[in-house]
């Protein structure tokens, strides 16, 4: 005996009480916490199915065709794209991945409230920034700091006014959903569906920074690289414009001609290069420290700055010292007797300043 297909709302409520679930939960690594997870987003799926095979919701009605009882529906969507972000990942890549599929669910619950003409004024003209460029958008993309605080006041507000509203909603007899006034119902499934609306473009915002970062997160080793070669080919293909976040080139790059020839036919060289004896001096310089280390010490440096005649040597109060004489030298004397009586005879032929013709009148 074949098995009946479920209805609609068992399946809709059954995944409610999974996401209920997963929502309580506050540890991640609670036994239960995955299963109920897969198992809320699987319920979700069938319910995408269900109402695509019935068509339950259809571009050309407006919001007055839609029961009370289908708006629970359309926040089928959302809720897939809520418990996405939950998803636990290894990598950036997967991450990256399970972002993409949370955009898509956000995406088609904005253009299904679209299509029904739910947006209100200000979620409209979001929604059409947000198409205007996906990648960029932001609710509060203004460059002047005071806007822009402004914004996020602005958020903040909205979101806690939707809160309250549901709230109040939630605990009065009148909007419960089994046994309350059907205007009252239908204005709280509405109102549901405008705060979830207004945090799904958060979630939007949200999405975009997170992947500014995970742009920047490097590219891991694949685990199956046997050789240095196969993860330089995997690391050129993944940065297709070049970049490289190592480092360090790989010692095969640097021992040879990898940017083309040195020089040209004619002899002239076409990059700098730097001569070498071998290709042993090259190895050995890859690991040996990035300053220059000291090669003699400070006093065998001195004695061969002195040797080669760098050093002046005295200067100071010993310049000014007159050495005494060698009264036991007689030449010596001499010497110096001759040459203070030749600079006595010189003053005598030179009166002082006789030699300044410049400043005379």
């Amino acid at each position: 005996m074949s098995e009946q297909p479920r209805s609609l709302k068992s399946v809709f409520q059954a995944a409610e009480l999974k996401r209920i679930a997963v929502e309580g939960t506050y540890e991640a690594n609670s036994p239960t916490y995955y299963e109920d997870l897969a198992q809320a987003l699987e319920l979700y799926q069938e319910c995408i199915q269900i109402i695509n095979k019935i068509s339950l919701f259809s571009p050309n009605e407006g919001l007055e065709d839609i029961s009370t009882s289908d708006l629970p529906y359309l926040l089928v969507n959302y809720r897939i794209s809520e418990l996405l972000q939950k998803i636990s990942t290894q990598s950036p890549q997967e991450r990256k991945t399970a972002l993409k599929t949370t955009r898509e669910a956000y995406e088609r619950f904005l253009h299904l409230l679209d299509n029904y003409a739910i947006l209100s004024q200000s979620d409209s003209k979001l929604f059409t920034e947000y198409n205007d460029d996906p990648a960029a958008f932001s609710t509060i993309s203004t460059s002047d700091p005071a806007a822009r605080r402004n914004a996020k006041i602005a958020n903040f507000k909205t979101e806690k006014e939707l809160k309250t509203k549901l709230a109040y909603m939630q605990k009065s007899p009148r909007y419960l959903e089994d046994g309350g006034d059907e205007e009252a119902v239908r204005e709280l499934y509405l109102t549901n569906i405008a705060f979830c609306t207004h945090l799904t473009f958060q979630g939007l915002e949200s999405i975009n920074r997170e992947m500014e970062i995970l742009a920047q997160a490097p590219i891991p080793l694949m685990p199956q690289a046997t050789t240095v070669q196969d993860d330089e080919r995997r690391r050129k293909e993944a940065h297709t414009d070049g970049y490289s976040e190592r480092l360090d080139r790989p010692l095969n790059s640097l021992l040879t001609n990898s940017n083309g020839p040195l020089l040209s036919r004619e002899g002239k060289p076409l990059r700098p290069f730097t001569l070498t004896s071998d290709r042993q001096e090259l190895q050995r310089g890859v690991f040996r420290p990035g300053h220059n280390l000291p090669t003699m010490s400070i006093d065998e440096y001195l004695e061969e700055e002195r040797r080669q005649g760098n050093i002046i040597e005295g200067g100071g109060e010993a310049s000014g010292r007159q050495p005494e004489p060698d009264e036991d030298n007689i030449e010596k004397a001499d010497a110096e007797t001759m040459k203070a009586r030749e600079w006595d005879e010189f003053k005598e032929a030179n009166a002082r300043g006789s030699g300044n013709t410049l400043n005379r009148g």
